[in-house]
Parts: C-alpha cells; structure tokens; sequence
C-alpha cells in the first residue's frame, strides 16, 4: 500500500513569502532592497523570492540565493529551507547535496514542518543520507503532528507497512484518516481498503464506500474501479450494475487495464449497458495493449473469442474504435 507523494509544500510556502509584495510593488525595487537589508529576515526572504520569480526584476537565481542566505543568517528556518532547495536543485549555487542535507536539518530541528517532511523522504529513499526508515518515521511524524498531510499519509504507509515502526493498522488508520480529512486521495482510497478488509477499523462495506466515493470523486482511477466493484456485487451499496458501469469507464478512460477489461465484460454480457460486442471488442483489446501477464493473456483470449461472432466489418469498427481511443489517450 505504501505511496510517496513529493512534496507541494514549497508552493504553498511561496505563497505565503510573497504575500503583500503587490503592494510592495509599488516602491521602486531599490527601495525594497535597500528597505529589506537593515529589516527582518522575513523581507529579506521576500526580496529573494523577487528575483527567483522574476517579479519586477529580471529572474536571478544567484541573486535570489544570496538573499536567502542573509535570511538565512538570522537563524530564519523558512530561509533555510529554501535555500537548501536551492542546494538540491543546484540553482543559484553548485549542486551540493550535503549542504542540502546541512539546511534541511537546521531548519527541521526549528520546527519547519516542510524541512521536516521533505528530510523525512530523504531519510526513507536514502537521497543525501544513509537509508533509514526509523528516522524517516521520527521526521514524518514531527512534520505529521503539525498537520502536514502528506507526512500523515507516509507515516501511515509507514505504520501499516511496518517500516521504521512496528506494524499496527490501527495507527496506520488513524494517520490516513487525518490525512483523509484534509482530502489526500491516497489516504481516503487505503481507508477504503482498510474498511472493506476489517483492518485497524471495523470491517464495514458502507464506509469503503464513503471513502472510496471521495478518492474516486478527485479521479483517483483505483477508488473508481473499486467503487464500481462494490456496486456490481452490492457492497455497501444496493446492486447497480449501471452505476458499476459508469465507475469502470471514468476509470477505464484513464487507461487503467483492469477496469477497461471489465467493462468489456459488461458489453459483452449486457449488464449496465446494453449487450454490444463491438464495444466489447474495443475494450478487451485496449485492456489487452495496456497490461501484462495473466492479464493481458486474458483479455487477448477473450478479445479474440469475441472477435469470432462478429463480421468482417464489425471487427474493422472495433479496431478503428480501440485506434482513436488509444490515439486520444496517450501513455505517461
């Protein structure tokens, strides 16, 4: 189940750096700088983030970072944070992963919960630092603790993986429910999962629903499949085999194999949709051209079974519809 996400954190951070510089704007830029190097920290950050985005004047990264580093120097942890950034990305400065790895843990052990959880990644991946799911677990929590959802959602995949900490879906619930909440797709879908299994929360059909139903409403392709699933067998919800359908082709059209294999399935045997071996047909040969292994021997057996009860010109609609719709879909 375990899924990492990179961090947006940094966007969000941006913007709360740059917040008021409309009306700073309205000074020359002279005056902001000049204004900035005797003030706080804070407008000296400010002032970087000028010249990283190019906001009244020409983008400069080795500008931007050497405002950073004169926040950075009253011990500022958002400066340090993105100055080490600009460390990883090497923008403004050499590439330089150790005194990346320096800056993050300066400004995790102020409490910046972006350093804490991006420190946390790189602990878990071993990117700068020795591998080490336990420190990884001790950040993420750190970062999760203060509200960061996507440090909940790891220390989740963490706790009912068991890497780093004991296993123990209960605390796996809890910290994907908390990142659930705050609407990451990922933590609502493994709480589907948890609740259709009985694992770490009470075994109930209705409630995978509702959380499946959240992921799936996002795009998430798993929660869709998923929910036309308990739909076609009744789980949680009452049997719909139209509303199954409808669930299979939002995840179907995001290429997801399975979902278009079942949906062939449904074609071909007329449930949710009226019976059409032509769509049928279309659906089992992308299915066929999108998975591997079993699956893919499946649908190719079963594309080719229902390839022989259709005419010549039928088989040529139904490769012409796999065609565009492949065409229209391109692959990652």
């Amino acid at each position: 189940m375990t899924q990492r996400w990179t961090t947006f954190f940094a966007a969000a951070v941006l913007v709360a750096a740059t917040a008021g510089v409309g009306a700073a704007q309205q000074e020359s830029i002279e005056e902001i700088r000049t204004s900035a190097e005797r003030g706080t920290p804070e407008e000296q950050l400010q002032v970087g983030f000028l010249y990283l985005n190019g906001q009244g004047v020409p983008p400069d990264a080795v500008e931007a970072v050497r405002w950073m580093r004169m926040a950075m120097e009253s011990g500022y942890s958002h400066a340090q944070y993105w100055l080490d950034r600009m460390y990883s990305q090497g923008r403004g400065v050499p590439q330089d992963t150790a005194e990346a790895v320096r800056l993050y843990r300066l400004a995790a052990d102020q409490g910046h919960i972006g350093a804490q959880y991006s420190f946390g990644v790189m602990y878990a991946d071993g990117q700068g630092v020795p591998q080490d799911h336990a420190e990884a677990a001790r950040l993420y929590r750190l970062a999760a603790d203060q509200g960061h959802l996507r440090a909940q959602f790891n220390l989740g995949s963490m706790y009912y993986d068991g890497e780093g900490v004991s296993q123990n879906y209960t605390e796996a619930a809890r910290w994907f429910r908390l990142a659930a909440d705050q609407g990451h797709i990922g933590a609502q879908y493994n709480l589907g999962i948890m609740y259709g299994r009985g694992e770490g929360v009470p075994e109930d059909d209705a409630e995978a629903v509702r959380w499946y139903r959240l992921a799936a409403d996002q795009g998430y392709s798993l929660a869709q499949f998923n929910l036309a699933s308990m739909y076609a067998n009744g789980e949680g919800v009452p049997e719909d085999d139209a509303e199954a359908v409808r669930w299979l082709r939002l995840a179907a059209d995001q290429g997801y194999a399975e979902a278009q294999y079942n949906l062939g399935v449904s074609y071909a045997s007329g449930e949710g949709v009226p019976q059409d071996d032509v769509q049928a047909h279309k659906w089992f040969n992308l299915a066929a051209s999108r998975s591997t292994g079993t699956m893919r021997e499946n649908a190719v057996e079963t594309r080719d079974r229902i390839a022989s009860r259709l005419t010549p010109d039928q088989r040529a609609e139904a490769q012409r519809l796999a065609r565009e719709w492949d065409e229209a879909h391109p692959r990652d």
